[in-house]
């Protein structure tokens, strides 16, 4: 059975974990998969928490599902953290951003039944830059994570050892014209200084996803 949360987003680091949980839209699929690690859906700019279902049932079709949608509009789009302008971030305005949302992944965990030492966060450009600052900044929130078109958002190193037990799959596209080609090993480079093992690949592409990318996230996912 889906179980289906919709509240009014709110950003406060003094709620309750029931107002944390309500702090973002979002859905829950529970696993069938017990062996297949659960995921967390985190969607690009313009998206919804439903984007990256197909991905998820793709790349693990048993596994738990849970994905919010993000609570910041630029225009119209959803983005889980404002920016200034392409590439330029307010490190003020992202850290709390990041802070938000691991309150609600702790309180979802403890919710839904998720184990945070397996949760694996799968996400895209915007998304997959949350998803890195989460690992920067809350390691105890996520088991691990899948970041396609990811670009380094926040300078600053893992604290050491604080992701000594995580992977991270890095994947990005050659033809990008959003992420520079420096940004990939640098982010690679920030995540290892917390002890994670990541795995940084480039395939033949722009920013939108191909297959290859589809065929290296399920490969590296599989148990």
């Amino acid at each position: 059975m889906t179980k289906v949360f919709e509240a009014r987003p709110s950003v406060s680091r003094t709620l309750s974990p029931l107002v944390s949980l309500s702090s973002y839209h979002h859905l829950c699929y529970p696993g069938t998969d017990p062996n297949a690690a659960p995921l967390l859906l985190l969607h690009g700019t313009g998206g919804t928490e439903r984007d990256l279902l197909p991905l998820a049932r793709t790349l693990a079709p048993g596994a738990a599902v849970l994905s919010p949608r993000g609570d910041v509009s630029e225009h119209g789009a959803l983005r889980f953290f404002a920016r200034l302008a392409e590439g330029r971030f307010d490190p003020a305005e992202v850290t709390r951003r990041t802070h938000a949302l691991a309150d609600f992944i702790a309180a979802a965990c403890t919710h839904y039944g998720l184990d945070p030492t397996r949760l694996t966060a799968v996400g895209f450009s915007n998304g997959a830059n949350i998803a890195a600052t989460l690992l920067q900044f809350h390691p105890a929130v996520l088991g691990g994570a899948v970041l396609l078109r990811s670009m380094v958002v926040l300078d600053q190193p893992a604290t050491s050892a604080s992701l000594s037990d995580k992977r991270v799959l890095l994947l990005n596209g050659t033809a990008d014209p959003i992420v520079p080609l420096d940004h990939p090993p640098r982010l690679a480079a920030l995540l290892r200084a917390g002890g994670a093992e990541v795995t940084q690949q480039m395939v033949k592409a722009s920013h939108g996803l191909i297959a290859a990318d589809l065929i290296a996230a399920k490969s590296w996912l599989s148990p």
